[in-house]
């Protein structure tokens, strides 16, 4: 399925904000970019050149999320002062403010008819709200600790959230109840967000990972412990193939989520990557960071999609993602050459790619050595932690590249079946320890109830005794 892939390339990269990134989203036409940041500032990015962009002035303290409407007439902002903003997105800024909670807002979210908001805030509530007159309807307010993230599912019938509580809350629209919640043991959940498909949620994790959970069965389907820092956004391609990741670890991941593999690991931003998120049409991706910078890239996934529709007729839906958890024992990498015709930005960009013998391919695109592209360019390849090798190339001709790909290496079947073998015994291994889980949190509960019987029953002796 992979074969096809192209390698995501750096498109554009903007640069205004005065401090970290902390929303990205893109318009449904892809004409514009909207981003938030800690300056307390929304800027509207023009994705033509020759157009600027627009700084939006209105919030008092550091803006937290932001996201076009549906139909991209409206930009709602969320933010540290307690309020939520509606802007139309031009050159005269006009927008409507409404205090939306008592503490910090930290998410905003339309939902898919762009009737309807939701908002998350520090003060451990959810609430919704009607776009036209910013009318209050009504809360959701179990959590226990701040809320970081609430979205509405592709359906609008659901809204998922996630809390410092550790838990993440699948919430019915019309009933208003909570119908179940996810625990997360080792962190908590910074982002969460629905699968197209609206049949899966993906949480991007404190503990370095991502998980994905059916929200019918309730059970998790894929864990991801790709990135070595918290995981702060992430972002499904619109055909639910891919999952995009950002972390503290200064990366961004991609993720293949019906081959339960990561597939990239893209360096471009100098310092953590605090969101990311993919276009309408899946065509782009951008990122933003605490280096004050939001990049473009184009995510070159077409040729991937249409090699995989036979893989998916068989699959009605997204819920098909393989149940295996994705552990390191079990992820498999492949390399792919450059695109030497693909543009760069001013900006560094490095696509680590790795193999299943954790061979490393990294790709660095300085600016200072990519002015056409006639110019040179610098590959890294590491073969092994004690052989690194630096070369100036030029960029490879046609038919250089038609004798690198025929000398590119390929799994042998042998070793194929080996690993499957390995993740079909790492599969059953996995359900015995959680079936060993609740055998022991039964028993657990048993000892419990008798303990507190032993207690009771002594203390009426002593009662008795004493009378």
């Amino acid at each position: 399925m992979t074969s096809a892939l192209l390698d995501p390339t750096l498109e554009r990269h903007f640069k205004g904000h005065r401090h970290t990134v902390t929303s990205v989203d893109f318009s449904c036409n892809m004409k514009q970019i909207a981003t938030g940041s800690v300056d307390s500032c929304v800027m509207i990015w023009n994705m033509k050149p020759q157009m600027r962009a627009y700084r939006f002035d209105g919030h008092k303290e550091a803006v937290t999320s932001v996201q076009f409407s549906p139909s991209g007439h409206l930009v709602a902002s969320s933010s540290r002062d307690k309020t939520v903003r509606l802007w139309v997105p031009n050159m005269k800024a006009e927008s409507t403010v409404f205090r939306a909670h008592t503490a910090t807002v930290r998410c905003v979210n339309f939902s898919a008819d762009g009737q309807t908001l939701v908002t998350a805030s520090d003060d451990k509530t959810i609430k919704l709200w009607t776009v036209h007159r910013q009318k209050f309807l009504f809360s959701l307010s179990q959590h226990m600790n701040w809320v970081r993230c609430a979205k509405f599912s592709p359906d609008d019938r659901l809204i998922v959230s996630s809390s410092d509580d550790k838990s993440i809350k699948l919430w019915d629209k019309n009933s208003r109840e909570c119908i179940h919640s996810f625990s997360e043991h080792a962190g908590y959940a910074n982002y969460v967000d629905f699968h197209p498909s609206g049949t899966c949620i993906a949480a991007a994790s404190t503990d370095h990972s991502v998980k994905v959970w059916d929200i019918r069965s309730h059970k998790m389907l894929q864990h991801y412990p790709v990135h070595s820092g918290a995981v702060n956004s992430l972002s499904f391609h619109p055909a639910g193939n891919f999952l995009i990741t950002a972390s503290s670890d200064s990366t961004l991941k991609i993720l293949d989520l019906l081959e339960g593999k990561l597939l990239y690991t893209l360096h471009g931003h100098q310092g953590p990557v605090t969101c990311v998120a993919f276009s309408r049409t899946g065509e782009y991706f951008s990122s933003g960071g605490s280096d004050e910078q939001v990049l473009v890239w184009k995510s070159n996934f077409d040729e991937c999609i249409e090699s995989s529709k036979g893989v998916r007729s068989q699959h009605k839906n997204a819920a098909s993602l393989q149940t295996q958890p994705a552990t390191a024992a079990n992820l498999h990498f492949k390399s792919h050459p450059p695109d030497p015709n693909s543009q760069t930005s001013e900006r560094v960009e490095q696509l680590n790619r790795q193999d299943s013998q954790t061979t490393t391919f990294t790709h660095d695109f300085n600016s200072s050595c990519c002015h056409s592209r006639g110019a040179h360019y610098y590959t890294h390849r590491v073969g092994s932690p004690s052989t690194q090798q630096t070369r100036s190339v030029q960029p490879p001709t046609q038919k250089d590249k038609v004798v690198s790909g025929a000398s590119d290496g390929r799994i042998p079947s042998s070793l194929t079946n080996t690993l499957e073998h390995i993740v079909g015994q790492l599969d059953v291994l996995t359900q015995t320890v959680s079936i060993l889980e609740q055998r022991l949190t039964l028993t657990e509960d048993k000892l419990k109830e008798c303990l507190e019987n032993q207690m009771e029953i002594g203390l009426h002796l002593q009662n008795r005794d004493e009378a």
